[in-house]
């Protein structure tokens, strides 16, 4: 879970996730909502792919980021753990 709480821990980052909350989308279309350059954001989406809290899939030549639901629910249900 290292990975995880590493890319967890950047801004930017969280940012993405919530993005890619309303749904699938391409790094071009992630890009329009930050101010950083693309090398950034391409480290950045890395990074969460690396972490398993995001997933891609080739179309056409896009890539597509998505979350990956079932790593969310586990940082979720151990989050929840340590509530109680």
């Amino acid at each position: 879970m290292r990975n995880v709480w590493e890319a967890l821990s950047d801004y930017t980052r969280r940012e993405i996730l919530k993005i890619l909350k309303k749904g699938p989308l391409s790094a071009g279309e992630i890009y329009e909502f930050f101010d950083i350059t693309k090398p950034s954001l391409s480290h950045h989406l890395s990074v969460l792919k690396e972490s398993g809290l995001v997933k891609c899939k080739k179309h056409g030549k896009n890539i597509i980021y998505y979350l990956n639901l079932s790593s969310l629910n586990e940082v979720s249900n151990y989050i929840r753990c340590l509530k109680k």
